[in-house]
C-alpha cells in the first residue's frame, strides 16, 4: 500500500485537490443560496419590480453576470433564484 503512495501520491493529492474545489463550488453555489429565506428572494423581487418595472429579469441577468465575472459564486446563487421567482411571477401573468 505504501508503494501505491508512493508512486501515486502527487495524482492522489491532485484529485484531493479538485474534489474539494468542486465541493466548495456546489455549496457555494447551489445549496448556501438554498438557505437564504423564500421570503427574502420574494422580497428582492417585488423590490426589483418595483424600481425596474418589466425590466426587472434582464436587470437581475446582469447583475448575475457580474457576480459571475467576479467570481462572487454566492451571489449569483442567490441572483438566480431571484430571477427565477421573477420568472415564476411572468409565467403567472403576476406582472408583464
Amino acid at each position: 500500500m505504501q508503494d501505491v503512495f508512493t508512486a501515486y501520491g502527487a495524482w492522489i493529492f491532485f484529485g484531493l485537490f479538485v474534489l474539494a474545489f468542486a465541493g466548495w463550488e456546489v455549496w457555494q453555489f447551489r445549496i448556501r443560496p438554498m438557505l437564504v429565506p423564500k421570503a427574502k428572494i420574494k422580497a428582492m423581487a417585488d423590490a426589483l419590480i418595483a424600481r425596474y418595472g418589466s425590466d426587472a429579469e434582464d436587470m437581475t441577468y446582469g447583475e448575475e453576470d457580474r457576480a459571475w465575472r467576479y467570481s462572487d459564486t454566492f451571489k449569483q446563487g442567490v441572483l438566480r433564484r431571484v430571477r427565477r421567482e421573477l420568472w415564476r411571477r411572468y409565467r403567472a401573468g403576476e406582472w408583464e
